[in-house]
C-alpha cells in the first residue's frame, strides 16, 4: 500500500501494519511469529542503489528482526512525502512456522525533512532501541540532521564516504562530545586488525617485549586516510595503557594499509596485500584471508553493540586530534 501527499499520517502506516498482520495470520495453518528487538532507521539517497540496501536489510532481520524504516532522500523539489508498508518474512531451516518483520518505505524531498522526526518518533517501537544508519554524508551537513539523530539510541555512519576525512572525524567527535552513541563503519572495517594484533600479544613472550615499542607508523593509500588515524590512534591509545607514550607517524606510501609497530630489536608490521591480511613478527611471516567486508557484515557487528563502545570513542577522539595534526604539516 502507498501514499503520496504533503504529509503523512503516522497512525494510518500503523493501521496499515496491523491490517497486514490480519492478512497474512489468515494465510496458511502454522501461523506467523511478529519479531522485532529494535526500530531499524535507514536513510539513503535516491541514487543510492535501492536494490542493494534492501537486501542488506533483509539479511539482518533474522538474527537482528526490526520495524525496519526505510528513507529515500529525493534531495531539492516540493514539500513531499510517500509511504509504502510491506513485511519480510522468512522460515527458519526445518520449521513450518513464518517469522515476519515490519518495514516502512518513506521517500522525502529536502523541503520535507523537518518533518521526519514528527513521522519516525510515533513509529518507533515502544522500549525498544532505535537504530539509526545513515548512508548520506550529505544529510549530516543539513541542519534537519540533528533533530533526526535525537530519536536515535545509536546513529552509524561510514566515514570513508565523507568528502573531507578531517572534517567527518571531528565532526563526529563532536558528536560524541555532546552525547551521540555513535558507531562507523570505517572502524568496523578494522576490527579484523585490532582483533589480529591482539592476538600477537596474547604470546607472552611478545607481550613481555611490548614496553619496547619505541614507534609506530601507519601508512596508507588515498582511500585509507580514517582507516590509518583510527589504526595509529588506537594502537597509540593501547601502548599508553601500559605506560608507552608513543607519537604515532602517518604517511601515505602504501597502495592500501600497512601499520609497523617497532623498537629496537621487536617489529610486529600488518598490511593488506589485495585480500590478505599480512602478520609480519620480525622475519616471521603469516597471512590469513580478509575480503572487503560487506555492508551485512559490519552493521550486523555494529547492530550487536546498543550501547557505548568505549574504546571506539577513545581512538576517535585522538583521531581527530592526529587529523588536526596532520592538516597542519606542511605539504
Amino acid at each position: 500500500m502507498s501514499a503520496t501527499t504533503a504529509t503523512i499520517a503516522p497512525d494510518r502506516i500503523l493501521k496499515e501494519l496491523a491490517a497486514l498482520w490480519t492478512q497474512e495470520g489468515k494465510q496458511g495453518d502454522a501461523g506467523v511469529l511478529r519479531a522485532c528487538s529494535m526500530t531499524l532507521v535507514v536513510i539513503a539517497e535516491a541514487a543510492d542503489d535501492e536494490a542493494a540496501v534492501a537486501e542488506t536489510v533483509a539479511a539482518l532481520m533474522p538474527e537482528h528482526p526490526a520495524r525496519a524504516i526505510l528513507i529515500r532522500l529525493q534531495g531539492a523539489g516540493e514539500r513531499s512525502l510517500t509511504e509504502r508498508v510491506y513485511q519480510q518474512c522468512w522460515k527458519p531451516f526445518g520449521q513450518r512456522q513464518q517469522i515476519c518483520c515490519e518495514q516502512i518505505e518513506l521517500t522525502a524531498s529536502d523541503a520535507a525533512l523537518a518533518d521526519l522526526p514528527s513521522v519516525i518518533l510515533p513509529l518507533a517501537i515502544a522500549d525498544l532501541p532505535v537504530m539509526l544508519w545513515c548512508r548520506s554524508p550529505r544529510l549530516t551537513g543539513l541542519p534537519e540532521f540533528a533533530q533526526i539523530a535525537a530519536l536515535a539510541n545509536k546513529v552509524i555512519v561510514d566515514s570513508s564516504a565523507f568528502p573531507d576525512s578531517a572534517d567527518a572525524v571531528a565532526g563526529m567527535a563532536a558528536a560524541v562530545g555532546r552525547g551521540t552513541v555513535l558507531g562507523d563503519l570505517a572502524w568496523t572495517r578494522l576490527t579484523r586488525w585490532r582483533e589480529t594484533l591482539a592476538r600477537v600479544f596474547e604470546n607472552p613472550d611478545y607481550l613481555a617485549r611490548l614496553p619496547e615499542i619505541t614507534s609506530i607508523r601507519v601508512e596508507h593509500g588515498p582511500d585509507h586516510e580514517i582507516s590509518a588515524w583510527y589504526l595509529a590512534a588506537w594502537a597509540a591509545n593501547a601502548l599508553g595503557t601500559v605506560g608507552g607514550a608513543v607519537t604515532p607517524v602517518i604517511g601515505p606510501q602504501h597502495a592500501s594499509l600497512r601499520m609497523e609497530l617497532a623498537g629496537s630489536s621487536f617489529r610486529v608490521e600488518l598490511s593488506r596485500q589485495q585480500d590478505r591480511l599480512v602478520t609480519v613478527i620480525n622475519e616471521q611471516s603469516n597471512c590469513t584471508h580478509l575480503p572487503a567486508p560487506s555492508d551485512y557484515l559490519l552493521m550486523r557487528e555494529e547492530l550487536s553493540r546498543v550501547g557505548r563502545d568505549r574504546i571506539f570513542e577513545q581512538a576517535l577522539a585522538s583521531a581527530a586530534r592526529i587529523a588536526v595534526s596532520s592538516s597542519s604539516e606542511p605539504q
